[in-house]
């Protein structure tokens, strides 16, 4: 079968999303299909750029590419299910959650003047036209088809991610605690450091990944007195990162309303139990307080220090939520997705 996978490219940014599109074309050729990736560049601002972005995943008609037909296209983020198919199934990451979830927040720039209000009915229509179309709908979470439904009325089915780093287990748990992701206001990173000024105590973190807020963060944890005990390595290899995750004692990941939380899902697969907040959303489907991990009901530096303090003073209980959280994404498995994905229409 040739599949084309629709994805959208903000140049020199690299997170979760481009880490499924990559994990996606792997299982589909590893089961015999051609694929390929067609990638558009996606800006949000001014604001009418988002329309011009449809606009352009609209005019693009998949049918056929160099005179072969395709049989499907597999859309993932706004507004990739604008594009024209026949066949087009929609496994969505996430919509333009400025627009709807986030709108009202410091981490949305839209506000009600009468210019935003018209840009995000569009948005909405674009929404509800382009998976309107696909012959079956899929989301990250539970979370993510969840906000589907609240937003424009569309039902999808949940189809988790899995994972594609290899080599995870619990080879030790060390001294530290582990945090990876994109440093960016929504992952929320600042939170560990002040938990651990909270906290006290000699235990360390490690801070893997890059994004606009990483300066902030090492000002932070240089204000709170924690330059000796955090280290920030910026983006790592899969080879560094794997052992990261298989040295740490338990990793922190309590981003506001989550998608999905691959990060979660790694942190689990390597044994090792998971430190969140009760507002993570889709990370809260894999993470069960005192059985994966440990869930703060608030996030806050007081509410989540006790979190830390007990993991890095008790090994056992580290190794029994890590054991169980290993145990629950076990079934997580590329093949099972594309068979899913692919099995209507």
């Amino acid at each position: 079968m040739n599949v084309i996978i629709c994805a959208t490219q903000v140049p020199f940014v690299r997170g979760g999303a481009e880490v499924l599109v990559d994990g996606l074309r792997e299982a589909l050729i590893a089961a015999g299909h051609r694929v390929d990736v067609v990638a558009l560049p996606f800006k949000w601002y001014p604001k009418e750029e988002i329309l011009k972005s449809a606009l352009a995943w609209r005019l693009l008609d998949l049918t056929e590419a160099n005179g072969m037909p395709v049989d499907a296209v597999i859309c993932t983020k706004f507004p990739t299910w604008a594009v024209r198919h026949p066949r087009k199934i929609a496994w969505v990451v996430h919509q333009h959650r400025q627009a709807y979830d986030w709108f009202g927040t410091p981490l949305s720039d839209f506000t009600n003047s009468a210019e935003d209000v018209a840009i995000r009915r569009r948005i909405a229509e674009i929404d509800r036209r382009g998976l309107g179309e696909c012959v079956a709908r899929f989301a990250i979470s539970g979370n993510v088809a969840a906000r589907l439904k609240r937003s424009v009325g569309l039902e999808a089915e949940p189809l988790h991610v899995p994972i594609r780093l290899e080599g995870l287990e619990p080879v030790a748990y060390g001294d530290y605690i582990l945090s990876v992701s994109r440093l960016d206001r929504a992952k929320r990173v600042e939170l560990l450091l002040e938990a651990m000024a909270e906290a006290g105590g000699d235990f360390r973190a490690v801070i893997a990944g890059d994004g606009p807020e990483a300066g902030s963060l090492r000002e932070r944890a240089a204000s709170l007195g924690l330059s000796e005990r955090v280290r920030f390595t910026g983006r790592v290899s899969d080879a560094e990162l794997v052992r990261l995750y298989n040295e740490a004692r338990a990793v922190f990941y309590s981003p506001v309303d989550e998608d999905f939380g691959l990060a979660a899902v790694e942190a689990l697969t390597a044994g090792k139990p998971v430190v969140t907040v009760a507002d993570a959303g889709g990370v809260l489907e894999f993470v069960e307080d005192g059985v994966t991990g440990l869930v703060s009901v608030k996030a806050e530096p007081c509410a989540i220090a006790p979190a830390l303090s007990r993991l890095m003073a008790d090994e056992a209980l580290a190794r029994r939520l890590g054991a169980a959280g290993r145990e629950r994404v076990a079934g997580l498995r590329w093949d099972r997705v594309v068979a899913r994905l692919l099995g209507h229409g």
